[in-house]
């Protein structure tokens, strides 16, 4: 940290003293000679001595490698200067531990090294694989694919490396030997000791061919892809600012890339075809036929979008046609069904009041024949039991016929066509326990917490009283199948917004809410996310569009997880 400061200060101390210079008079001068040149505080930069092709010592023992190169060009384009220690991976992360080094210029991230250093932008992915002897690992043998297959093996692996730290994190039951670099657990491997060493990919297949370790040969992966970054001590901010700029840099001015292929791309494409060099020339071939084949491509492309247009259109169209006659025959079924529900209920209603006045005129007779008599059964039941019991059953059963024929009465009204014209004044208040009423036993299912709270002296609307309805249960039948389970509740509110003159009516769940990708889309045709339940995507579409007819709106907001809120707001009547 003090070095950096020390060097920007020098730094602007000299750009200050240059424009001093600049703005001098013209005849003479405050100094005698320019100022001596800057020469900063050298930022102290580690690495490993034998990790190539990142970082290792050439035959004239200099640093060199793709992690060098890149340091230097990041040392120049920020304007600082560098120098190189290179020594043993583990001691060198001592070293920046201790303050020697300033900064490793390559360190694998993970959770657990984060919590003492700071790292970088990745300017490498790196993989590790499993290397073995050919004999001890004949290709006929299932590859590593996960660290168990390792579980009671001897690993050599590299002291202080990232994977000696995960082995050590994940306490796998296997043997370890610790060697300083990744040439060393190559030859310990290839001298026939110990059963796999644990090698990062470039590096090993480097030192194998420079080492001439030919009965060694990786034979799996199990490790996942690692960022490899500058790395410096918890808290040293400034200077991880410094490289990582200059990393940004280098990769948006192309340098980058140049470093990336002298030092790497060699050995990504030893094996394989050299794409990167037929790139020019398949781009070239490939531009020249899109220039030839463009006017056709673009006048098919223009053709196939207005066919499939029309196309969707028409499919449209005919599905809401299909939709609508289902909805016709529909109605006329549930005419038919509610004539014939009607005709035997009503002989229920007409018969009830006699079969209670009967049982009242009788009840002084048979109360007399009790006293007299002492307890009879009447029925199957004692009659001190009956006699209690009698009226309330009287009363439910007339109750329930009268239910029936209410229910029997708002089918026969939704199912009625209704002319497109026949506007009229509508109690909102009225609609909704009529829509409700439709579909109590669907509600009963799914929930046990069902709530109506209706606003008084609620002003009246202009519409199609119908075509309300058929809303509101719509709104009401989406917020039933919201529901994960029964503990969840649906709220019915009606008020009145004095502000815009318009009467709302909201309907509430706590079901599993809507995506925000959906949520603008519930209303478009043939949307639905229920299609394997046998959802059409049209109950909102044609609702959305009896509210519009009516000059309304009808807004969804929506949370994943946390229900939805179905707003339906309608102008009052002038």
């Amino acid at each position: 940290m003090e070095r950096i400061i020390q060097f920007w200060a020098k730094f602007l101390r000299s750009v200050l003293l240059g424009i001093v210079c600049s703005l001098g008079f013209s005849g003479s001068a405050l100094w005698a000679a320019d100022p001596a040149p800057v020469n900063p505080v050298a930022v102290v930069v580690g690495g490993d001595h034998n990790y190539p092709p990142y970082e290792f010592l050439d035959e004239n023992q200099q640093p060199a490698g793709f992690n060098v190169d890149l340091t230097r060009a990041i040392a120049e384009v920020m304007g600082i200067s560098v120098t190189f220690q290179m020594d043993t991976w583990d001691h060198v992360r001592h070293d920046l531990d201790v303050g020697k080094i300033d900064i490793l210029q390559g360190m694998v991230y993970s959770e657990g090294r984060s919590r003492d250093y700071d790292f970088s932008p990745p300017h490498t992915i790196v993989h590790e694989s499993v290397f073995a002897r050919k004999d001890a690992h004949p290709r006929s043998v299932s590859a590593i694919t996960s660290l168990q297959q390792l579980a009671g093996k001897e690993l050599i692996v590299q002291k202080g490396g990232i994977r000696h730290d995960q082995l050590l994190e994940k306490k796998l039951d296997a043997k370890l030997f610790l060697v300083d670099t990744h040439a060393a657990a190559l030859r310990l491997l290839a001298s026939g000791q110990h059963d796999y060493a644990l090698v990062g990919n470039l590096p090993g297949l480097y030192l194998g061919k420079e080492l001439g370790l030919s009965n060694i040969r990786p034979v799996g992966s199990p490790f996942p892809a690692q960022h490899y970054c500058y790395a410096v001590r918890k808290g040293n901010a400034e200077l991880l600012a410094i490289f990582s700029e200059g990393l940004a840099i280098l990769k948006n001015t192309g340098r980058y890339q140049q470093l990336y292929d002298k030092w790497l791309g060699p050995l990504e494409t030893t094996d394989g075809f050299p794409w990167r060099k037929m790139a020019p020339v398949l781009a070239g071939i490939v531009g020249g036929a899109l220039f030839i084949f463009a006017i056709i491509m673009f006048w098919n492309r223009t053709l196939k979008k207005e066919v499939e247009r029309r196309s969707s259109e028409l499919q449209q169209h005919q599905q809401q046609l299909i939709q609508a006659d289902k909805l016709a025959s529909l109605g006329i079924l549930v005419s038919g069904v509610a004539h014939e529900i009607n005709n035997p209920n009503s002989l229920i209603l007409m018969n009830m009041p006699i079969v209670m006045a009967a049982h009242e005129d009788s009840s002084e007779i048979l109360e007399e024949y009790y006293q007299n008599h002492g307890d009879y059964s009447l029925a199957g039941i004692d009659y001190s039991r009956m006699r209690e019991e009698l009226p309330s059953l009287h009363e439910e059963m007339f109750d329930a016929a009268r239910r029936i024929k209410r229910i029997v009465d708002d089918l026969k009204d939704f199912a009625r066509p209704e002319p497109a014209a026949d506007f009229q004044h509508l109690d909102i208040n009225d609609i909704v326990q009529t829509a409700v009423r439709l579909v109590e036993n669907s509600l009963n299912k799914a929930t046990r917490h069902f709530q109506q709270h209706y606003a008084a002296d609620l002003p009246a609307v202009n519409g199609q009283r119908q075509r309300i309805e058929q809303v509101v249960v719509n709104l009401l039948l989406n917020a039933c199948q919201a529901l994960p389970d029964a503990e969840c509740s649906i709220t019915v509110v009606t008020s009145f917004i004095a502000e815009t003159g318009e009467v709302c009516i909201e309907v509430q769940d706590q079901g599993v809410g809507i995506d925000a990708e959906h949520l603008a889309r519930v209303t478009d045709p043939f949307f639905t996310t229920k299609r394997e339940c046998g959802g059409t995507g049209l109950g909102l579409s044609v609702s959305a569009t009896i509210v519009q007819q009516h000059g309304g709106s009808l807004v969804f907001t929506s949370e994943p997880g946390c229900g939805t809120v179905a707003a339906l707001t309608l102008p009052v009547s002038v």
